[in-house]
């Protein structure tokens, strides 16, 4: 075998649930996961202040447009995590947002070590929000969370796609959120199958119960609770609506304190330290693309083009069939991220093999853009645990836009590692037709897909993705009045038509 091949030998994580007050600061958490993981190796801290490579998963709160950029946390969190290990990588970057992340740093870290451009590598996050909105809530003190070196840091490096998630006028119009935008895409699919709203409600309720099931069995999870699919769908004063049709616990959980680490080197590295054969894991088939980036130049609202090349990829690239896959986690920040990743991968939702092996984000807790390191770190045990057993690993940022993926095994390849470049699969995406955008819509219009977004108080707004008479797509508001928006949600409103115009710089779309 190739000694440039690149393996993971180690893998950690933490969660915090202890007094806000006294909680870990953001590079902590990340120095915390990284000793975790340098111990599962068996490199301790010598082992883990030889890092030549450093990648660290960008924080949320440093997404674009965040508001909650004045919490104290590092202005160059892979330099300071550095400094706190000891460590001089010649190499390091922090991660432009998405939660595709963890997977895409693993994929170019594999690379980097293939082309002998890194040897000893480390890629972490943590998210912090939990703690954080409590003290900013309470009005406690930040003090601990700073860090003399934070001031003298420059900008760190960035990789990925800096993009924003959204256009301007999709902003305008509400679709700036993920807990606005994903019930739109399960609206859509749920139309597309003629399924009645009650009875998908039922199916969304038994796909995520089985996630709260392993999340149950999961000591790191943040909810290690099992929940029946009714406690799941049914609407209640804990369990209330957020974006039709996803109650509250249908929705990834951010304000979270956790933490994961994964280490990957060299072969011949892998030696040099000692770490047992019994601890490698290989990164057999990988990819990476996006769908077309914009909400609104989506072909359709129910598939993933992305989703399908990049799984076609890396299995092509590992050389084995879904036949050969014995453990599976789908990202899952709502339910619609699954059943779309699963019937792109050509996966059933009751796959006996299961869909998790964390719980998902909902119930495992959904650490922002680090969710899938802990999907690693637990695949990494999970397959030293059953020798020769194969993982696969799918990570989504954004609005089911940017997707990675990863197959995982403790069998050594039969071929050299080679990352096919992700711009081969971009073009193929970014060639595919798409619908014509009309941002001053007049007349007749007819809905493609929809949401209705609530607050505590119920529903305040109503966001429609439509086709005008020309069959061009436009975004739009319903008038907010109560008898619209409990209409809105009382049955079926794909293929419903009405008229739009305009009030000041909204659509607004009144339904016939």
């Amino acid at each position: 075998m190739d000694e440039r091949t690149p393996v993971l030998i180690g893998a950690g994580q933490f969660t915090y649930r202890g007094d806000p007050a006294a909680s870990p600061s953001p590079t902590t958490l990340l120095k915390i996961a990284a000793e975790r993981a340098a111990a599962d190796a068996g490199i301790g801290a010598a082992g883990l202040a030889a890092i030549d490579t450093l990648a660290v998963a960008g924080f949320t709160i440093d997404a674009p447009g965040s508001k909650r950029g004045m919490i104290p946390h590092s202005t160059n969190p892979p330099a300071l995590l550095s400094g706190m290990i000891g460590a001089n990588p010649r190499w390091s970057a922090y991660s432009e947002m998405g939660g595709n992340t963890p997977q895409y740093l693993i994929n170019m870290l594999a690379e980097r070590i293939a082309r002998g451009e890194a040897d000893l590598a480390l890629t972490v996050g943590c998210e912090f929000l939990g703690s954080a909105m409590k003290r900013a809530g309470k009005g406690l003190p930040f003090d601990d969370w700073k860090a003399v070196e934070d001031e003298t840091l420059d900008p760190p490096q960035r990789v990925g796609d800096p993009r924003p998630g959204n256009t301007p006028y999709e902003g305008r119009h509400g679709l700036n959120r993920p807990i606005n935008i994903y019930p739109m895409f399960e609206n859509a699919l749920r139309a597309r199958d003629k399924r009645s709203i009650p009875d998908h409600q039922k199916r969304l309720g038994k796909l995520f119960s089985a996630f709260s099931q392993v999340a149950a069995k999961n000591p790191d999870a943040w909810f290690p609770t099992a929940r029946t699919p009714e406690e799941l769908v049914e609407v209640s004063e804990k369990n209330r609506m957020i974006g039709f049709p996803y109650p509250k616990l249908l929705n990834a959980i951010m304000e979270v304190d956790q933490s994961a680490a994964v280490l990957v080197c060299s072969v011949r590295k892998a030696r040099e330290l000692g770490v047992p054969e019994s601890k490698w894991v290989y990164l057999h088939g990988c990819a990476d693309a996006a769908d077309l980036w914009n909400l609104t130049d989506r072909q359709n609202f129910h598939s993933s083009p992305a989703m399908r090349l990049t799984g076609k990829r890396a299995f092509e690239m590992a050389g084995v069939g879904l036949d050969r896959i014995d453990f599976i986690d789908l990202y899952s920040c709502f339910p619609v991220a699954v059943e779309v990743g699963a019937e792109e991968l050509g996966l059933s939702l009751d796959d006996p093999r299961g869909l998790t092996v964390t719980g998902g984000l909902p119930y495992m807790g959904g650490p922002g853009n680090n969710y899938v390191m802990h999907s690693v770190a637990v695949m990494h045990r999970k397959l030293t645990e059953k020798p020769g057993a194969y993982g696969l690993i799918t990570g989504n940022g954004w609005y089911l836009t940017k997707q990675s993926t990863g197959i995982y095994s403790t069998t050594p390849p039969d071929r050299p590692f080679e990352r096919e470049d992700p711009a081969v699969l971009q073009r193929e995406i970014d060639a595919l037709p798409h619908p014509e955008i009309v941002e001053t819509p007049q007349g007749v219009g007819t809905i493609e897909t929809y949401t209705v977004v609530h607050k505590r108080e119920g529903p305040f707004m109503a966001i429609v993705v439509g086709r005008d008479e020309n069959g061009r797509r436009f975004v739009a508001n319903t008038p907010a009045d109560p008898a619209t928006l409990a209409s809105m949600e009382a049955s079926e409103q794909v293929g419903r038509k009405g008229t739009v115009s305009q009030a000041g710089d909204l659509n607004i779309f009144t339904p016939a």
